[in-house]
């Protein structure tokens, strides 16, 4: 199971995070990068969307 979080929570952990559907599927927006584990997840584009790890961050 993938690591996913929804708007307003707590970043399980720093990395790239993609939006995914209500039901997983993929959304056409771009990715954010979370540097560390402070502040909470940004607003998704729709209602019913959350957050997916896909990678560590970049550098």
């Amino acid at each position: 199971m993938a690591t996913t979080a929804k708007p307003g929570e707590k970043p399980p952990k720093p990395g790239e995070y993609k939006p995914i559907g209500p039901r997983g599927g993929n959304v056409s927006v771009p990715t954010i990068t979370i540097e560390g584990p402070e502040g909470h997840m940004p607003p998704t584009p729709d209602n019913g969307q959350q957050w997916q790890w896909i990678s560590k961050p970049k550098k």
